[in-house]
């Protein structure tokens, strides 16, 4: 027998009882409803509980993540600090090759400085200088005479 048989003999049935058949039918169909679930709800209320199991792992729960939580921001801010430090350092050996820079500018001048300063000094101190005193040019005369002879 198909489906579509067996439901036209539902069909058919329920039409020969008649609606006051199906009234009591479904009167008892939620009264057996009603029943079972009243005894599921009384099985439900007196099984034995598991909250504090459930507390518990749920603090361990809570603490794990304010744990975590905590590492993260420590580690954000550690993180930070870092840069800035890597930062800082970063700006200081420049400002000290900068620094090393400016010196060995200033040295090299001096020492271009120094050198024409001993050139100009020797320059004028030939120029002013004599090799022998004006009184003693005579004598010294004769003897660069005497050592071509």
């Amino acid at each position: 027998m198909s489906w579509m048989n067996r439901q036209e003999d539902k069909a058919g049935k329920l039409q020969e009882r008649g609606v006051e058949a199906v009234d009591v039918e479904l009167e008892q169909a939620m009264k057996n409803f009603r029943l079972s679930m009243h005894a599921w709800s009384d099985a439900a209320l007196s099984r034995p509980r598991t909250a504090s199991q459930t507390l518990r792992r749920r603090s361990w729960r809570l603490a794990v993540g304010w744990a975590l939580g905590c590492v993260l921001v420590a580690g954000s801010v550690s993180g930070g600090l870092f840069e800035r430090q890597q930062q800082i350092e970063l700006r200081q050996t420049a400002d000290r090759q900068r620094a090393a820079e400016h010196d060995r500018q200033l040295q090299e001048q001096q020492a271009r400085a120094q050198v024409t300063d001993e050139a100009l000094l020797a320059g004028v101190d030939s120029d002013v200088s004599r090799q022998v005193p004006s009184a003693m040019e005579p004598l010294a005369q004769m003897m660069a005479d005497d050592e071509t002879k």
